[in-house]
């Protein structure tokens, strides 16, 4: 793997780990301030975030891959700038829409469809107001990210991430803390924070671009000339973010804004494993498209099998740890034995489906750099049909964990079928390498060691919560060796930089 390319990696670690870490720190926070049933509003605020990230309409993946070729070639930084440009205005005009749309919504959902127990109507109906404004003033930042990231500018990019998600988060706790505990301060800072890293993130995007003698304009012909790429990433990002969010918008129906709550906790922490999946995608699918761009079919293989290796190594070990211990680890975060008992099995299931999915992004980073954007707009469309019924009938039946197991057969499909169509157009030789040595084996090494550790253990973890974090860490740590050397690619690189690392010594 080139360095360059481990050094965004890296650099995508610290960055999102860092986002998710203070992501996670305060939540405990602040439902001690606000309750759970307007920590219930924070996760409806979550799921808006994600709903509305449609109206991105595949223009920010656009001109991460843009970017990315064009960067490459002697005239291309006119085009760049233009199609930056040309895309930026689009972005500010759907995020003044987004801002009117949940104005107009807010009445609705907090007389309609929401049931809240403690908190009036009027409260959520201006929080939801507040909310449209926080979003829309985040909402173009995606944009310029992805610009960022074509131009493998990801060490400024995360260094601004991370700052801001300190502030976002930091800064709403101390908010709620010192000036007012209530929900319409927490959106009130969100509104300023989302400001200020849409134009941190504009001005760092602009002064890396390409120089061009020309001023940067809006240029509509650059929009037909990427439309159809566009358009299958806007059909997909749909679906989805459709997919991704039906089970919160069926619970939120269904269930009580408490219970829906703990849910959204749940999906939370589930959704930390992103930290280790986005990262990885982030780095990739621009190096895909350059390389693809340049038909190196032999390098795109090697990056395929080695990045999805390394996804595995690092998403396995720690996916099964949190769903072993799902219930420690919430008793230690948020020293609340309601919350852990009500809470764990959800975070355990949701983390089972997450990793899932995680191991499916570097085949879907593969598509999207050869542009084909069909297939994944089709299985989501067939996906989308079939789990409105089911969440309805499986939350009915089971409650909330019902929809959980639905989240993990939506990404075993994936992975069993999904893929096989995949590989059927791209890498047409590297199916059964991609399943068994990138995806089974390091599953296998990580199952025999817990399994195996699981036999030995007679320590009951739950009498000494102190101690068993301890165990946690040792075990992670006993769990990430174990799929390394069950990874060929990850085991052979490690070999050749111990070597290095010995012999540098003696070469002097």
């Amino acid at each position: 793997m080139a360095a360059r390319l481990r050094h965004n990696i890296l650099a995508n670690f610290l960055g999102k780990g860092w986002s998710a870490l203070m992501s996670l720190a305060f939540i405990p926070l602040y439902i001690k301030f606000l309750g759970i049933e307007a920590y219930g509003i924070i996760g409806i605020f979550t799921s808006l975030v994600a709903i509305f990230s449609l109206f991105d309409m595949g223009m920010g993946a656009t001109l991460n891959r843009e970017t990315a070729r064009l960067s490459a070639q002697p005239d291309g930084a006119q085009r760049i700038r233009d199609l930056a440009r040309t895309l930026e205005l689009i972005y500010w005009l759907l995020a003044g829409l987004i801002a009117v749309v949940v104005f107009f919504m807010a009445p609705l959902i907090s007389g309609f469809w929401i049931k809240p127990q403690a908190l009036s109507v009027v409260t959520i109906t201006d929080a939801f107001a507040f909310m449209g404004l926080a979003i829309a003033f985040q909402f173009p930042f995606s944009l310029y990210a992805g610009g960022m990231a074509g131009l493998q500018k990801h060490v400024s990019l995360n260094l601004l991430t991370a700052t801001m998600a300190t502030l976002r988060f930091g800064g709403a706790a101390m908010v709620l803390w010192l000036v007012e505990p209530t929900i319409l301060a927490f959106f009130s800072w969100q509104i300023l924070v989302g400001a200020l890293q849409s134009f941190m993130a504009a001005m760092l995007l602009w002064r890396r671009l390409p120089k061009s003698e020309c001023a940067a304009r809006f240029n509509g012909a650059l929009l037909r000339q990427v439309w159809r790429f566009a358009a299958g990433v806007t059909g997909i990002s749909i679906l989805g973010v459709v997919l991704a969010q039906m089970d919160k918008i069926v619970l939120s129906k269904l269930l009580t804004l408490e219970m829906f709550g703990y849910y959204s906790l749940a999906s939370v922490v589930a959704s930390g494993l992103y930290v280790i999946i986005s990262p990885v995608f982030t780095a990739i699918f621009p190096r895909f498209s350059q390389l693809i761009a340049h038909r190196d079919e032999e390098d795109v293989k090697q990056l395929y099998h080695q990045s999805a290796q390394l996804l595995s190594v690092l998403l396995l070990p720690i996916a099964w740890v949190l769903a072993a211990f799902s219930r420690e680890i919430l008793l230690l975060w948020t020293a609340d034995p309601i919350v852990a008992d009500k809470a764990h099995a959800l975070v355990s299931l949701l983390v089972i489906g997450t990793a899932i999915n995680g191991l499916i992004h570097v085949p879907y980073a593969l598509q999207l750099g050869y542009g084909w954007t069909r297939f994944g707009l089709y299985q989501n469309l067939v996906s989308i049909l079939l789990l409105p019924p089911l969440l309805i009938v499986m939350t009915k039946w089971y409650g909330p964990e019902g929809a959980a197991i639905t989240w993990i057969a939506l990404n075993v499909g994936y992975l069993l079928i999904g893929q096989q169509i995949m590989h059927s157009r791209f890498l047409r030789g590297e199916k059964w390498r991609w399943y068994i040595s990138d995806v089974f084996s390091p599953f296998m090494g990580v199952f025999l060691m817990a399994s195996a550790i699981s036999w030995w253990d007679s320590w009951d973890v739950r009498e000494h919560i102190k101690g068993s974090l301890i165990w946690m860490l040792v075990l992670y740590g006993l769990l990430l060796l174990t799929a390394v050397l069950f990874a060929p690619h990850i085991r052979k690189q490690l070999s050749g930089i111990m070597k290095y690392l010995i012999g540098k010594p003696h070469a002097s």
